[in-house]
C-alpha cells in the first residue's frame, strides 16, 4: 500500500511549504575586502549569491573567482559602488566556472606580464568594467565557450600583443563581445598591436563563431589590423571604427560575416575599411567614409599557402556597401599581388549593388580581378566607371544630421539594385529592404532606425561616461 497517499492532508501541506521555502531561499551577499576573502567566500557561495567587494584601491591582489552558478541564478562578483574598486599593482582577475558575472571593477595601470582578465569555463560575463593602462600581455583573454564581454572600457595598451585575445580551442566557442568602448591605442610601430584578435594562424581553420557587435573602436591605431580575424565563422556586425589608423582584417579563416559596420576615417592617415583574405566571406551593408588607405581590399594569395601565409580570396560576396569620400581605391581587386609570394588573384568574387564615391583625388578601382568575377548593380558617383556592372551616375548624396552621406529621395540609387539577394533583408540602419531595393548600404525608408554609429553613450561602463566624453 502507498503510505504517501495515506498521509493526512495537513502533513502534505507542511512538507510542500517547507520544500517551497527551501527552493526560494534568499540569495546571500558576502562582503569581501581582499583576494583571500574572495578565495574563502567562493567555497561557501550558492547559486544566486553575490560577493560585494569593498570600495577602494586593491593593490597586488590576484583575484580568483572560481564557482558554479546556474543559468537563472548566476553568482556575481561586484564592486560595492560601480567603478570604485581599483585593481592595481600586481593585480589580476581570473573568472573560471559557469554562470558567473563580474561587474563594476577597474583594472588600472597594473604591472604584470600575464593576463589582466582571464575568462574560462562557460556562460560567464564581464560587464560594466574597465581595463586601462599597464603592462599586461592581454588586457582581456577569452577561453572556454559562450562567454561574454560587454559594456566595458578597454584602452591605453602600449606594449606588444592584442588588447583582447580569443583562443579558438577546436570547436565553436560562441563568445560575444558587444557594446564595449575600445579606447585609444597608440601606434606600436610593428606587428602585434591589434585591438582584437580571434585565433592564431595555427587555429585559423577552426570554427570559432565569435560575435563582435555594437562596439566602438576609438583611435585604435596599434597597427594595420584593428581586428585580426584568424578563425572561421565569426560575425562582425554594427561596429563603429572612429578615427582609426587600420582596418578590419579577415586575415585567416573562412565563412566570416562583416555586416553593417561604420568606418568613419575622417581622412586620418592609415585609416581604411575591410581586408578580405580566404573563402566564402560575406561583406554587406558596410558604410565606409573618409578613409585614406582605401575601402575594401580583396587580397591575392600564395599557392599552397602555409597557415601563416596568404590564402587566396575565393567565393566571396561583396554587396550593398557604400564607400564615400575615400582617397585610396574604393576596391582593390588583387591587393598585395606580386609581393610576399602572392601570385593568385582572387577568384569567383561577386561585386553587387555597391555605391562607390571616391573623393576628387581618389580611385575607383585598383588592380586586376581573377577568373569568375560577377559585377552587377553597382553605381559610381559622378565617375566615368568604364567597367561592366558599374554605372556612372550622380548619386545625389547629402550629409544627414547624423553626419553620414545619405541619398536624397530622388537619388538614382533608389530601386537600382540588381540580382536576387533576398537573404539580405535589412540595410545598415536595420531598416527592411522591401519593394524597390536600393543600391548602397542605405535603403531609403520611413521605418525606424535600429542600428546607428556607436557613441560613448551606447557603449562602455555606466560609471565613467563623462570621463569618456559622452
Amino acid at each position: 500500500m502507498n503510505s504517501f497517499r495515506l498521509m493526512p492532508s495537513f502533513i502534505l501541506t507542511v512538507l510542500f511549504a517547507i520544500t517551497a521555502m527551501t527552493c526560494a531561499a534568499p540569495a546571500t551577499e558576502h562582503l569581501v575586502a581582499s583576494a583571500a576573502d574572495i578565495a574563502d567566500a567562493v567555497t561557501r557561495v550558492q547559486p544566486g549569491d553575490t560577493l560585494v567587494m569593498r570600495d577602494g584601491v586593491w593593490a597586488d591582489q590576484p583575484v580568483v573567482f572560481r564557482a558554479r552558478g546556474m543559468t537563472d541564478k548566476p553568482i556575481t562578483l561586484r564592486s560595492a559602488t560601480a567603478g570604485r574598486v581599483i585593481l592595481t599593482g600586481k593585480s589580476s582577475l581570473l573568472i573560471d566556472g559557469e554562470n558567473l558575472v563580474v561587474s563594476g571593477l577597474h583594472l588600472k595601470d597594473a604591472q604584470l606580464p600575464g593576463d589582466g582578465v582571464k575568462i574560462t569555463g562557460s556562460h560567464n560575463r564581464l560587464t560594466d568594467c574597465a581595463v586601462t593602462g599597464g603592462s599586461y600581455k592581454f588586457f582581456v583573454h577569452l577561453f572556454g565557450r559562450s562567454n561574454r564581454v560587454d559594456h566595458c572600457y578597454i584602452a591605453g595598451k602600449t606594449n606588444d600583443h592584442p588588447t583582447l585575445q580569443v583562443e579558438v580551442e577546436g570547436r565553436h566557442n560562441y563568445h560575444r563581445i558587444d557594446h564595449n568602448h575600445f579606447g585609444p591605442r597608440p601606434p606600436l610601430g610593428r606587428n602585434g598591436g591589434e585591438t582584437i584578435r580571434i585565433g592564431y594562424s595555427h587555429q585559423s581553420m577552426t570554427n570559432s563563431g565569435t560575435r563582435v557587435e555594437n562596439n566602438l573602436f576609438d583611435r585604435c591605431d596599434g597597427e594595420l589590423e584593428i581586428i585580426s580575424s584568424k578563425s572561421c565563422e565569426n560575425v562582425y556586425r554594427a561596429n563603429t571604427f572612429l578615427d582609426c589608423a587600420g582596418t578590419l582584417t579577415l586575415r585567416h579563416g573562412n565563412r566570416c560575416i562583416v555586416e553593417g559596420n561604420f568606418f568613419l576615417g575622417r581622412h586620418k592617415g592609415g585609416s581604411g575599411g575591410i581586408r578580405v583574405i580566404g573563402e566564402d566571406h560575406l561583406v554587406v551593408n558596410n558604410y565606409i567614409d573618409g578613409v585614406r588607405q582605401g575601402g575594401i581590399w580583396i587580397t591575392a594569395g600564395i599557392p599552397n599557402s602555409e597557415l601563416k601565409g596568404y590564402f587566396q580570396a575565393r567565393n566571396c560576396l561583396i554587396a550593398f556597401n557604400t564607400i564615400v569620400d575615400s582617397f585610396g581605391a574604393c576596391l582593390h581587386l588583387d591587393a598585395g599581388m606580386g609581393t610576399s609570394r602572392r601570385t593568385l588573384r582572387p577568384e569567383n568574387i561577386t561585386i553587387a549593388n555597391n555605391l562607390f564615391a571616391p573623393d576628387k583625388n581618389g580611385t575607383l578601382l585598383k588592380g586586376t580581378p581573377g577568373s569568375g568575377w560577377k559585377w552587377l548593380g553597382n553605381i559610381a558617383n559622378a565617375s566615368k566607371a568604364e567597367h561592366a556592372g558599374i554605372r556612372s551616375a550622380d548619386a545625389r548624396l547629402a550629409r544627414a544630421p547624423d553626419g553620414l552621406l545619405r541619398p536624397r529621395g530622388n537619388s538614382p540609387l533608389r530601386g537600382a539594385a540588381e540580382g536576387d539577394f533576398r537573404s539580405i533583408m535589412t540595410d545598415m540602419d536595420g531598416q527592411p529592404r522591401v519593394g524597390r531595393v536600393d543600391t548602397g548600404s542605405d535603403q531609403i525608408s520611413d521605418a525606424s532606425i535600429k542600428s546607428r554609429p556607436m557613441t560613448p553613450k551606447e557603449v562602455g561602463p555606466s560609471w565613467n561616461k563623462l570621463e569618456r566624453g559622452s
